[in-house]
């Protein structure tokens, strides 16, 4: 008899424990967020570069939506920023530590042989934040003004081209992949430790031709710093500075199409109710009329479907997965 009480009441105590910890949990989540306690984005990335500069417009859209003080805190190194995003899911699954990041989770698993984490189950999926267009651009010395004069131009120096990107599992690596095996050149790949130093050795002349995003580029072109050759859309860009650049699908390239995509993630783990309330601020950061004119501006295109949506943003990484997997089997790229 003596036994069954025993059991009893450990039976009574564990039930109690868990009551609390829910009750614990809970509490959490109506106390989200505390305004005595910063939200950083971690951007895996240097300061200045394209990622950076989305994940600094979307922490003053956050801070109007969710009523808190959110900091953006730079974590870059590794391939694709990889060393960042292993930082996030050290962090304390309590929504105050999130990532900003691009395609590379699309990429990681292709890419990296010793990847310590596993994108599809590590994360918690917050919501999409944009699409971001690309160019291919060209240093300012090149003698070719358009595209077709730029296949000749390739076409005459076989062998000696250098194709310059930001580093291994970059954007512009990617694009630079599938654009080599769209017209069939290989050209010299030339990574750099970010976008800012390869813009610099382009704009120098150091490098020939370079394909990236139009929040990096933009700028440049406008300024007339940079040669731009095409943009990598089935349809033209609605921006001023690009507005007039043709297609590469319209100059040959059929289908040719690339767009780098931006997500927020939470490390494994989070409460629902946080979940749920990072990703309503989401919504309502990426609907602010501020945030949209500055990512507008850049050429980016601002999330506006069911991709927003946690379920919705981790289908859509799921298959992206499945797109890049053959394009870097076939290019025998990898990380270890």
């Amino acid at each position: 008899m003596k036994k069954h009480h025993t059991f009893a009441r450990l039976a009574l105590a564990l039930l109690g424990s868990a009551l609390l910890l829910g009750w614990g949990s809970a509490a959490r989540a109506a106390d989200y967020p505390n305004k005595d306690k910063p939200i950083t984005l971690i951007v895996p990335f240097a300061a200045g570069g394209p990622t950076d500069r989305v994940a600094r417009d979307l922490s003053e859209a956050l801070r109007k939506s969710m009523g808190a003080n959110v900091v953006v805190e730079n974590d870059a190194g590794g391939p694709g920023g990889l060393i960042g995003a292993s930082k996030l899911l050290r962090s304390n699954p309590d929504g105050y530590t999130l990532l900003v990041h691009h395609i590379a989770m699309g990429i990681f698993p292709s890419l990296v042989r010793n990847l310590p984490f596993k994108v599809e189950t590590d994360f918690e999926y917050l919501g999409m934040i944009n699409d971001v267009p690309m160019t291919l651009i060209g240093k300012p010395q090149l003698p070719a003004n358009n595209y077709k004069e730029l296949l000749t131009w390739i076409a005459a120096n076989k062998g000696h081209i250098n194709l310059a990107n930001a580093g291994l599992a970059s954007a512009s690596q990617l694009c630079g992949m599938l654009w080599q095996a769209s017209i069939q050149v290989d050209m010299t790949t030339v990574p750099y430790k970010g976008t800012a130093p390869a813009m610099t050795d382009l704009i120098g002349g150091q490098v020939d031709l370079m394909c990236d995003q139009t929040t990096s580029t933009t700028t440049q072109i406008e300024a007339k710093k940079v040669k731009a050759f095409g943009v990598t859309t089935l349809k033209r860009l609605n921006i001023p500075a690009l507005k007039d650049l043709p297609t590469l699908d319209e100059l040959g390239d059929k289908g040719f199409q690339v767009t780098i995509w931006h997500g927020l993630y939470g490390p494994k783990g989070m409460p629902v109710d946080v979940i749920a309330k990072i990703n309503a601020g989401l919504k309502a950061a990426i609907k602010d009329p501020e945030f949209i004119k500055k990512q507008e501006d850049l050429g980016a295109v601002v999330i506006s479907d069911k991709r927003s949506d946690p379920a919705e943003h981790k289908k859509f990484v799921v298959s992206e997965i499945a797109r890049w997997s053959p394009v870097i089997k076939a290019a025998n790229v990898y990380a270890d």
